[in-house]
């Protein structure tokens, strides 16, 4: 009986070296094979950026233009409400405002700057007349003007315009 007990250990050793000898086999193949692929991944360029690398180190990126981009609309926390100057009294206004930018990364700094963009809009919407905020054409001169203030402030700030456009999405004088 001790010897079958014995005769049937040396054959399950037999057949365990075997599996452990197929799977270190297989081990190594797939090791081989991934580190080939990683060498050949990581090596091999293609001709288009060893082009750009000798003329142009700083900028790999393509370049997109950002009248391609869709146009994606940044909301204002809250409607900017302020006191004018009148004939005969003082009128409230309130606007609510979405800028249009274009692209996720405008987007972004958009989102992240909105507390610089509150304040140079804030400044010129005080800055208005009662006549400019009535007629057609100076609400359309305050949507300029706002523009280029936004944009010259994000100018100094991210080196880069990013806001297209200022859009008037609520207007209330009283």
């Amino acid at each position: 009986m001790a010897d079958e007990a014995n005769e049937n250990l040396e054959l399950n050793e037999k057949k365990g070296g075997k599996g452990k000898l197929i799977i270190i086999i297989v081990a190594v193949v797939v090791l081989l094979a991934g580190g080939g692929g990683a060498a050949y991944f990581f090596l091999a360029g293609s001709d288009e950026a060893a082009a750009t690398e000798g003329n142009d180190s700083k900028s790999t990126a393509p370049k997109v233009d950002a009248s391609t981009l869709k146009a994606i609309y940044v909301g204002m926390p809250r409607a900017f409400v302020f006191n004018v100057a009148g004939d005969g009294r003082d009128r409230l206004v309130q606007i609510k405002v979405q800028l249009m930018v274009r692209g996720v990364d405008n987007e972004n700094l958009t989102k992240m700057h909105i507390p610089l963009i509150e304040g140079t809009l804030l400044s010129v919407f005080s800055a208005a007349t009662e006549e400019e905020l009535r007629s057609e054409s100076g609400k359309s001169e305050l949507r300029k003007k706002s523009l280029q203030e936004v944009q010259k402030a994000m100018n100094e700030v991210a080196s880069a315009p990013t806001v297209e456009a200022v859009l008037f999405t609520g207007f209330v004088l009283q």
